[in-house]
């Protein structure tokens, strides 16, 4: 092993090496954990070695008596996943030989770093996870704050790389957006996290961005949706978001060529705030079997339906019901199997409850977030895209660019007392 660059680092580079060639069969999945152990627990080593020389890798100067660093010997860990060797950093010069805590007592729980190296690049480990990993037998750390934060900023980067890959790849059927109010900095109100991820043509499921908005308003969510743009992101064929105006507005904005879905998680809630509890069970019922109709004509009839039995004793309600209906029944223009996944912006619902309420501080709530979420993509199950949803879809994006392009026409003016007429793209051609 070269001594100019740390153990931990050429870990790092085999696994950057191991991402760009794809990780999509069983070996490689379990290379890339081996690996992610191997990076954890070297990072380790090294940050109880920099403690114990007084000074960092790079780092000049020495503490009398504190010793240097003398090279790396292997080590070798038993795991699930198999034998994992890894760089044990030596030290010379002590007066007494250095012995490693951590090392002492990394058998037994090669289960908990294997949950973590499967975290590991959804997010920058956060410091509790890194102590809870390293505690002896009366549970005391056996890292210090400062070592533990070198640990988890080695990782930001991995975060940043996620949050400006190039999204062009991606052929989107379904976007979904959604925003957390969380407190980034201590003292200050509460900012919105947004969220996006989507379904492309062929069923995956694939997280996009995870950023600070600043609030659900029009300019935040513009910028957040110009920068997933600028990095390549194809127009989808449906946005789904819930109802905050900032975030319609947006969506209209960014994305003009789709339609436009409102979550239904949100909306129902919305009605139920509207609803006396002895009308709640038969308004539901009705409301449901509107938004869940088999096509848009019959959502239509059960809406002036619900209209005609409520508008005199819920008038809030029906007003409730009314607003927004068409996003909110755009989900029954898609293929039947799809519709149930992608009427709401479920995925954050589940999440809400599971934020670290105290992770101040934009860096550890963009990583527990990113966490969350991303271990949520990874239980995902793709829809499935047969033949005939294939032309589904070719169809609904056929139909929008003729809208779009329809809208877009140039108008021109025969005469005064004639209509303006637009112009077909084939005709202005």
């Amino acid at each position: 092993m070269g001594a100019r660059i740390p153990a931990s680092e050429r870990t790092h580079q085999r696994l950057e090496q191991l991402l760009q060639q794809g990780v999509g069969d069983g070996d490689a999945r379990a290379e890339l954990i081996k690996l992610a152990v191997r990076k954890i627990v070297e990072e380790a080593l090294e940050a109880e070695v920099s403690e114990a020389v007084g000074r960092g890798y790079y780092e000049s100067g020495a503490t009398p008596g504190a010793g240097y660093r003398n090279g790396y010997r292997r080590g070798r860990l038993q795991t699930a996943e198999g034998p994992i060797e890894y760089g044990v950093p030596q030290v010379a010069d002590r007066p007494e030989p250095f012995e490693s805590r951590i090392r002492a007592r990394l058998a037994g729980r090669t289960a908990e770093l294997e949950r973590l190296a499967v975290e590991m690049f959804a997010r920058g480990l956060s410091t509790r996870d890194i102590e809870a990993a390293f505690r002896d037998a009366e549970r005391r750390s056996l890292l210090s704050r400062t070592a533990v934060s070198q640990v988890t900023e080695r990782l930001w980067p991995e975060y940043e790389a996620f949050a400006t890959r190039d999204l062009s790849e991606f052929a989107l059927a379904y976007l979904f957006v959604d925003g957390v109010a969380e407190r980034l900095h201590a003292g200050m109100p509460r900012e919105a996290v947004l969220c996006a991820w989507g379904i492309t043509e062929d069923g995956r499921k694939v997280l996009l961005h995870v950023a600070p908005g600043s609030k659900e308003d029009t300019a935040s969510c513009t910028a957040f949706f110009e920068d997933l743009k600028r990095r390549g992101l194809p127009d989808p064929l449906l946005v789904v978001t819930d109802g905050a105006p900032g975030l319609i507005r947006a969506v209209e904005t960014c994305f003009p060529r789709a339609l436009r879905q409102r979550c239904l998680a949100h909306r129902m809630r919305n009605l139920r705030g509207k609803v006396p509890d002895a009308s709640w069970p038969d308004v539901a019922i009705r409301a449901r079997a509107c938004y869940e109709a088999a096509s848009p004509a019959l959502a239509t009839v059960l809406r002036d339906d619900f209209v005609q039995v409520y508008e005199r004793e819920l008038p809030a309600a029906v007003r409730c019901f009314l607003d927004d209906f068409e996003a909110c029944t755009a989900h029954l223009r898609f293929p039947l199997r799809h519709r149930k996944v992608i009427r709401t912006t479920n995925l954050l619902e589940r999440l809400r409850t599971k934020i670290v309420p105290h992770a101040f501080g934009e860096r550890p709530v963009l990583k527990l977030m990113y966490a969350a979420v991303i271990r949520a993509a990874d239980r995902w199950r793709g829809l499935t895209v047969g033949e005939f949803e294939r032309r589904q879809l070719k169809v609904i994006r056929d139909e929008l660019d003729r809208a779009h392009t329809e809208r877009t026409a140039p108008v021109v003016k025969t005469t005064s007392s004639a209509s303006p007429v637009r112009l077909s793209s084939k005709a202005r051609t």
